[in-house]
């Protein structure tokens, strides 16, 4: 009998009970987009934010010395500054190798510039310039069977070049900044010799980079190249690395000061979640006489970029389901109103204010219930809209969104309806079969 009254109540107001469907399948439907994108968008925030640069740097621990205690980045001669080119494929073997999206090793050296066949000499200054030597688009086979493409060419994206960029077969081929080519009248296509302090190459520049940078003043050419100009074969200065992390919280600052101060079940979270010192200590066990550090203003511009992203989802997800409870309230209000006659009859033969209440919210559970999981389908098209429009890629359905939006669902359909069930216990019979 019970169930008959409400099926019947959802009959003779279908118009209303469609427009409260209809109220919370658009509420759902963006809250359902907004969560699916919030717990799918941590890894895709990040690999946007990795094409702007490293946020990993690794070096030698005699470099980094000479570097923290003197300021002094000329790494000398010392075997101690330098790390086997080698070992630049061991940050893929650590416990989280899949969030090294990208890595380069760099051999820094200095060289004399000599343009169009003519030494070039200021007054005053020195004609040395900063060459960098990298990985422009090596393709490499891991030991795992993986294959993997990394190089400068894809953590640099954000370049503007003049030209192409380097190939890694390309010995004879450099990438100059603005500055170095406008000193010296350079363009893509053009000739220089560099004069290292053990060789010398003969180039052609294949492209003019302007970055706004530092970058500006270097010269950019291929690992191998830079090795012959320093004599430093099969040896790098450091190596750049952008990885997947996760925002830093206590425990991950605990643990960047002093990891061995953490509990064995602290240790054992930190070292298996993707903080950036975590990453970072694990590098260090995989290269000897390496010391790791987190690019501190890239790692907290991308924790604090994220967190206001997915706040600022959550943000509109709760607006959202504001927006439906007020629909909702609205329209049962109207709803309530329109059968007051009826819920007064039915006091008057002794129906209780409680399972009038229960007949009211049942019906409206029952048709918000049916919006929600229509929204639910439309919101999951709306989250790949989102992701393919903003990130290029799809975004993933998260199962536990289902139990979510169901509990917020509820919530808000009940909270909607309290204003309505409270006009039902106000509701006196007499006045109203009265008409008054």
């Amino acid at each position: 009998m019970f169930l008959r009254m409400i099926a019947k109540v959802v009959v003779r107001q279908r118009g209303k009970m469609l427009m409260i469907a209809l109220t919370v399948a658009l509420g759902t439907s963006l809250a359902s987009a907004m969560l699916n994108v919030v717990l799918d968008v941590g890894d895709k925030v990040n690999r946007e934010l990795k094409t702007y640069g490293a946020n990993i740097t690794v070096l030698p621990k005699g470099a980094l010395l000479l570097s923290d205690l003197y300021g002094m980045e000329d790494v000398g001669e010392s075997p101690d500054m330098y790390l086997p080119e080698d070992d630049a494929v061991k940050v893929k073997t650590i416990f989280w190798a899949h969030n090294i999206v990208d890595f380069t090793p760099l051999l820094t050296t200095q060289a004399t510039v000599v343009a169009q066949g003519e030494a070039v000499e200021e007054e005053g200054e020195s004609p040395g310039v900063k060459v960098v030597g990298a990985w422009f688009a090596r393709q490499m086979t891991l030991p795992t069977g993986e294959e993997l493409d990394t190089g400068i060419s894809r953590m640099r994206s954000w370049w503007s070049l003049e030209g192409s960029w380097l190939s890694d077969d390309d010995a004879d081929g450099a990438l100059l900044g603005s500055g170095i080519a406008q000193r010296y009248g350079l363009t893509p296509g053009d000739s220089l010799t560099l004069r290292g302090t053990e060789a010398d190459a003969s180039l052609t520049v294949r492209a003019v980079v302007d970055t706004g940078g530092e970058e500006d003043e270097q010269i950019f050419v291929t690992l191998e190249t830079a090795q012959k100009l320093s004599g430093k074969e099969g040896l790098i200065t450091g190596l750049e690395v952008s990885a997947l992390t996760t925002p830093d919280n206590e425990l991950a600052r605990r643990a960047a000061q002093n990891p061995r101060s953490l509990s064995s079940k602290e240790y054992e979270t930190w070292y298996c979640t993707a903080y950036a010192s975590a990453i970072c200590y694990q590098i260090e066990e995989a290269i000897p006489d390496a010391v790791a550090k987190p690019v501190r203003q890239v790692a907290a511009s991308e924790g604090s970029i994220l967190e206001k992203t997915q706040l600022l989802m959550l943000f509109i997800t709760l607006l959202s389901m504001v927006g439906a409870a007020l629909g909702i309230s609205n329209l049962v209000s109207a709803s309530v109103m329109e059968r007051a006659a009826e819920i007064g009859l039915i006091k008057a033969l002794g129906g209780r204010d409680l399972a009038v209440a229960w007949l009211v919210l049942l019906a409206i559970l029952l048709v918000g219930l049916v919006g929600g999981a229509v929204g639910y389908v439309l919101g999951l098209g709306f989250a790949q809209i989102i992701g393919h429009t903003v990130f290029g890629s799809p975004i993933a359905a998260a199962p536990m969104v289902i139990p979510l939006l169901a509990v917020i669902l509820v919530l808000v359909i009940v909270l909607g309806s309290l204003p309505a069930l409270r006009s039902i216990l106000r509701l006196r019979p007499a006045e109203v079969l009265h008409g008054r």
